[in-house]
């Protein structure tokens, strides 16, 4: 691990989708050189492409749009497995879909391509930390890192404590973060942390108000952003993330948490549709 005073120098980004590929933008615009996995050259193209567009986009902002933005960003490069992580990387954010099984795979893959003072992340937003620890020989140097979209703007990042994480790893992990620009919030390893189950509750019955016909999704939303001066109404947020992950998170906590997060039929309908929000265009709101 090297200072958490400087960003990390190499950091590696299991997964470049959307929220992989903000991940990566923003320690690339931090002047960190950046290695993204995936799993084939032409998801490797998309994603650095989507790197490559979200730098441009920060940079005609003025700067590169982050407050801890250099003038010029980091390198980044693809590479198509975890076997190719550099060896000297001082941080691997894993960063794929809410798989818990395919998550331990490549975490526990990552951890024999690089050295020993490597922190390894996972940017899960509900599965327990603990049992991701669980596929680690090293379960000290792992903790949750739970970004929000969209990552180079969003002012958030929530720390997970596993049982085992030392306070090296969280030390590092704080200073990475302000060297981001973002602030951190500290939690330790619950169903949903706090940010997903506080969050998830709210959207889960603005939902169940919009089946019972109490109000239109954006009559829901103007209420929370003009009453309690949310950002964004709890729908549109659900359309933000997705519905789909919603959906997913909610069945987690549901499971382990009890019928308070039982996913209401209209969000499993509305999945089962192909209405997943922003990506798809069409959720609780029509996107252009």
């Amino acid at each position: 691990m090297t200072s958490a005073s400087v960003p990390p120098a190499v950091v590696g980004v299991i997964g470049g989708g959307r929220m992989g590929a903000g991940i990566a933008q923003s320690f690339a615009a931090a002047g960190s050189t950046v290695v993204v996995v995936e799993h084939d050259d032409a998801t490797a193209a998309v994603a650095l492409d989507r790197i490559a567009n979200g730098l441009r986009r920060a940079a005609e902002r003025g700067g590169l749009g982050e407050p801890a933005a250099r003038d010029a960003p980091g390198p980044v490069t693809a590479v198509s497995s975890t076997a190719q992580l550099p060896h000297d990387a001082d941080l691997v954010v894993e960063a794929v879909p809410e798989d818990a099984a395919l998550k331990a795979r490549l975490l526990a893959a990552a951890e024999q391509a690089v050295g020993d003072r490597c922190v390894l992340a996972t940017n899960t937003s509900s599965l327990p930390v603990t049992e991701l620890a669980a596929a680690l020989t090293r379960p000290g140097r792992f903790l949750g890192m739970h970004f929000f979209n969209p990552v180079p703007v969003s002012a958030l990042v929530e720390l997970v404590l596993g049982p085992e994480t030392t306070r090296e790893t969280l030390d590092a992990a704080v200073g990475w973060t302000h060297t981001l620009g973002k602030q951190e919030v500290v939690v330790q390893d619950s169903p949903g942390f706090a940010s997903s189950r506080l969050g998830l509750a709210l959207g889960l019955e603005a939902i169940r108000m919009v089946e019972e016909g109490v109000a239109d999704p954006e009559a829901i939303d103007t209420a929370m952003r003009l009453g309690y001066r949310h950002p964004m109404g709890p729908l549109r947020l659900t359309d933000l993330v997705g519905l789909d992950v919603r959906l997913a998170i909610a069945e987690h906590l549901h499971a382990t948490l009890g019928e308070r997060f039982a996913p209401p039929p209209l969000l499993r309908e509305k999945v089962a549709r192909g209405e997943l929000g922003r990506k798809t265009g069409q959720g609780f709101h029509r996107w252009q």
